[in-house]
């Protein structure tokens, strides 16, 4: 009996292109509620703004990671990954704009305030969890 199939190495290239496809389009979708461009900024040297970038990717790995887990099949994991993603942009943008909106994070990070970038990587992926966790019902 053999464990590598061709169906077997098929089925996880799917599933690892369709993951990076919803991280790409996760990090696209995070990128629209930023006023700078992240990228330049990491470029340029700024750790707290790749802190905040990078504190998002884990979050959204750990969605993916929880949805591939709790699928059927990959349509399925593709459909709840959107959701994961969704629900993930929304409750970080809540944290980041309306719950702080006299700290203007966004300016912070962009200064380079290590501090709040590093909050906002914990913040990050503590919404991965709990949009990971909200995902297992």
């Amino acid at each position: 009996m053999s464990i590598l199939t061709l169906d077997a190495i098929g089925s996880f290239l799917a599933h690892f292109g369709t993951g990076i496809g919803l991280m790409f389009l996760g990090l696209t979708a995070f990128a629209f509620t930023t006023k700078f461009s992240e990228l330049k900024l990491i470029q340029e040297g700024n750790i707290a703004v790749a802190l905040k970038l990078w504190g998002k990717a884990i979050g959204l790995a750990i969605v993916i990671y929880t949805v591939w887990a709790d699928s059927v099949n990959l349509l399925d994991a593709f459909l709840w990954g959107l959701v994961g993603i969704a629900t993930q942009v929304i409750a970080y943008w809540i944290i980041e704009f309306i719950l702080t909106p006299k700290m203007h994070l966004a300016d912070e990070v962009e200064k380079g305030n290590k501090a709040i970038g590093f909050s906002l990587f914990s913040a990050a992926i503590v919404v991965g969890i709990l949009v990971a966790a909200s995902l297992t019902y």
